[in-house]
């Protein structure tokens, strides 16, 4: 399996996962349960969804859209996300979101974060109490064009700067930071070959990193409710699992709940891609980044051939998804920021 092939695999994956959870978005597991059962399939937005009402089968959400954003400025920016190019970015990405009808929009530490660089906060002060899933969403291209040292007890400086670089405007806080750190790290390594133990350890160690820069906020650490919940999933039946994550580990916009649920799901059933998605998309709460997140690891792991044909396939075609030259693009600056 080539690295591009499995870079490919983390877009596409994402795209997938993203998609699946669109329908399921902000309900909650009884209510996922009883509409849907498990959710196996691709399906369309009920016309109560509160998110994405009337939504096509296999349409993504924001969750991809903001990630081929950021994939887009850090093609053009030579590897560099500048914060203000960023800001209006993001600003004009739900101006478009608005007029296409969607309620699919800025989340609350990003929402708020555009409003004061709008009033003259400087960057770095924007996003001083950015705690939720925003940042950690849409890094996973920073996680293709940044290349991680896979070597036990290593820095990640480069990454988690380039990580840092993609948060500062919206969630510049250690846990806004450390959770993207988490994601960009565990995809990195699974673009560079790494076995998922070792991509998962990795990821550990750059959310340690990242939880040490931006501003501090009150939370529980990225990196120890990591290294937690893996040896806690591990114990679990698969009956176990959904419930312990919905009721324990939280599925809120939370990145200290969300992000972890991902992970858990990338341990336990790392190895069934299909099956990680689908209980992503059911587990309620914020599905769609659950599910887009636990998506991309796994198909940095997987590559383009693990992905569920089936549905990959819906999902390219609903959406018009050709990210070939955006996969070259971030590879490109992979050649010249590897550790």
């Amino acid at each position: 399996m080539s690295t591009r092939d499995r870079a490919l695999g983390a877009l596409y994956g994402l795209a997938l996962g993203d998609a699946l959870g669109m329908p399921t978005q902000s309900l909650s597991r009884a209510d996922i349960a009883l509409r849907y059962g498990v959710v196996d399939r691709l399906l369309p937005g009920a016309s109560d969804q509160p998110i994405a009402p009337d939504m096509p089968a296999g349409t993504i959400t924001d969750d991809t859209e903001q990630a081929l954003l950021l994939a887009r400025l850090l093609i053009e920016g030579n590897g560099r996300v500048d914060p203000h190019l960023f800001a209006e970015a993001l600003q004009s990405w739900e101006q478009d979101m608005i007029s296409r009808g969607s309620l699919d929009l800025l989340g609350p530490s990003t929402k708020r974060a555009l409003d004061r660089l709008a009033d003259g906060v400087p960057a770095e002060q924007t996003g001083r109490d950015g705690t939720t899933n925003g940042a950690a969403m849409r890094v996973a291209p920073v996680g293709i064009a940044y290349g991680v040292d896979v070597t036990r007890g290593a820095t990640h400086t480069a990454l988690v700067d380039a990580v840092v670089e993609s948060c500062r405007v919206t969630h510049n806080t250690g846990l806004g930071i450390g959770a993207a750190a988490a994601v960009a790290a565990a995809v990195s390594a699974g673009v560079a070959g790494a076995d998922l133990p070792t991509a998962l350890a990795t990821a550990e160690e750059a959310a340690a990193a990242g939880g040490r820069r931006g501003h501090w906020v009150a939370g529980g650490s990225i990196a120890a409710r990591l290294r937690w919940v893996r040896g806690w999933a591990r114990g679990l039946t698969p009956a176990e699992l959904v419930p312990a994550l919905d009721e324990v580990v939280g599925t809120s916009v939370a990145a200290n709940e969300s992000v972890i649920a991902a992970f858990a799901l990338v341990e336990v059933l790392g190895n069934d891609v299909r099956a990680a998605l689908t209980t992503a998309a059911s587990l309620g709460g914020d599905t769609d980044t659950i599910a887009a997140i636990c998506g991309a690891v796994l198909g940095s792991h997987h590559g383009m051939s693990g992905l569920p044909a089936d549905l990959l396939d819906q999902v390219r075609q609903v959406n018009r998804l050709d990210l070939d030259a955006t996969v070259d693009g971030l590879l490109t600056l992979r050649a010249t920021n590897l550790p």
